[in-house]
């Protein structure tokens, strides 16, 4: 008995050693890595990723968690069979993974690698050629003219269509009354690299039309298919490798069974990662706020980190305009939300009691699926405000240029729900330690061991610099 306890106690240690000097987590359950097709997706993510450290638990993921503390990895990838990843194991995983360390923001970049089966989560894993992202579709409005090409058709106007060539402008045209094989098309014929929805959804279905009758998306068994108003279902197929943003659907992220869309999106349909509620969205901080990083600051972010540092603007307000709500622990789709009145930091931005509501519900309910360190990302191209980190031995330097004038931290696109003035995030590559401002504290700036956090200034003053300056240790 006692040397059985001891062998337990010797590989625990094994693996904290191990641990310390990795930059990529693999979270599994040992009941999903037992299985050699799960096994082998583990293994494919290994070998992507060098030096990758592979933790297990058993009946709780919060089990691993003294591990990730003590290890920090810059990535955290949860591989999930499907009937692992509901929205309680999302939920579970946004909790988990802001505690590595003891600021309320997450500690590292993590997504869920799931899919209908292990061969779709292989392929997923597999994927290792960095995603150009040139196509753009989308069922409802976005900043197509920060985009190279793409279309989107108006979720809210029927008949509204816009689309732009490479090298041209957004163009309005008439679009069809049912776009329901139009977009198909795109992600068939098409082949968009990134797909954008909203409007009403099921865990089965996606409506396409908000404000008018429409067809719709529905899924089965891991296949996606197409019900117009007229005519005969369609079955929608693609291999090619893209990324989807559901940032204003209800439900869609939510992976509740085998039919499940996200599933179908994954398996069916090429996507490698994915952003999604799992439960009904009404606030949308959480999920329209991705495309003011991704789409809006072309080529500044990946996918992932255009996620994560949404997530970082979220956990900042609630921080710094609600007092007391940032450790407060709640069921995902919970009804039972504080309502805490804003601070005078809140009530200087017109925040209520319902706003600290929404970012509660929004704070743990949206998912990302996919490796998070897989790169996708738009071509750069000019941005309303430049951005520049430098770093001269123990001090950083961050520069923020406004290049439109007055117009440089304005909301860029106002389509959908609590859209634009996010502050300005500048990730870093490595941890830090021991911060000191020398300059530009009257930013407000956040300095965490990872990122640096720039309240919105809102109004743009021509007669100050935007620079921060700060000292710091590097943490190896």
């Amino acid at each position: 008995m006692y040397k059985k306890i001891l062998s337990v106690c010797i590989a625990c240690l094994l693996l904290v050693v191990v641990a310390d000097a990795a930059e990529y987590s693999i979270v599994v359950s040992r009941q999903t890595k037992q299985q050699s097709d799960w096994q082998a997706v583990v293994d494919a993510l290994v070998d992507r990723h060098a030096g990758a450290v592979v933790l297990v638990w058993e009946k709780d993921v919060l089990e691993v968690l003294p591990v990730l503390q003590k290890q920090h990895p810059r990535y955290t990838c949860f591989v999930t069979r499907s009937e692992e990843a509901g929205r309680d194991f999302v939920a579970a995983v946004h909790q988990l993974t802001r505690q590595y360390d003891s600021d309320p923001y997450t500690d590292t970049l993590w997504g869920i690698l799931t899919g209908y089966d292990a061969e779709n989560a292989l392929a997923i894993a597999k994927t290792d050629k960095p995603l150009a992202v040139k196509k753009v579709a989308s069922g409802t409005e976005l900043a197509l003219e920060l985009c190279e090409q793409g279309v989107w058709f108006d979720e809210l106007v029927k008949n509204k269509k816009v689309s732009k060539d490479v090298d041209g402008v957004p163009t309005e045209q008439r679009g069809p009354s049912d776009t329901t094989r139009a977009l198909a098309d795109t992600l068939t014929k098409g082949a968009a690299d990134l797909f954008v929805t909203s409007g009403h959804a099921t865990e089965r279905n996606w409506q396409i039309g908000f404000r008018y009758k429409n067809g719709t998306f529905r899924s089965k068994q891991g296949q996606m298919f197409g019900f117009p108003l007229q005519g005969e279902p369609f079955e929608i197929s693609s291999s090619e490798p893209r990324v989807y943003m559901a940032i204003g659907n209800c439900l869609m992220g939510h992976i509740d069974g085998p039919d499940a869309m996200a599933l179908a999106w994954m398996n069916g349909l090429g996507v490698r990662q994915m952003v999604g509620y799992t439960v009904v969205t009404w606030y949308g901080y959480g999920g329209w706020g991705v495309l003011d990083y991704f789409t809006e600051q072309p080529g500044r972010y990946t996918l992932t980190e255009a996620f994560h540092a949404n997530h970082h603007a979220l956990i900042h307000r609630l921080d710094h305009c609600f007092d007391g709500v940032t450790g407060v622990s709640l069921e995902p789709g919970s009804q039972r939300l504080p309502a805490v009145a804003p601070n005078s930091v809140g009530k200087s931005l017109g925040l209520s009691a319902t706003d600290c509501r929404g970012l509660l519900w929004d704070r743990d309910t949206v998912a990302f699926y996919g490796d998070p360190a897989w790169e996708a990302r738009l071509p750069s191209r000019p941005k309303a405000y430049g951005q520049k980190l430098e770093i001269e031995g123990d001090v950083y330097t961050l520069t923020i240029e406004p290049r439109l004038a007055s117009k440089s931290f304005e909301p860029v696109n106002t389509n959908g729900a609590q859209r634009g003035w996010r502050p300005i995030v500048q990730l870093l590559d490595h941890r830090i330690q021991d911060a000191n401002v020398l300059s530009g504290d009257d930013l407000g700036v956040v300095i965490t061991d990872d990122f640096i956090l720039v309240p919105n200034p809102r109004f743009v003053d021509p007669d100050r610099d935007y620079v921060i300056k700060f000292k710091a240790q590097r943490v190896d």
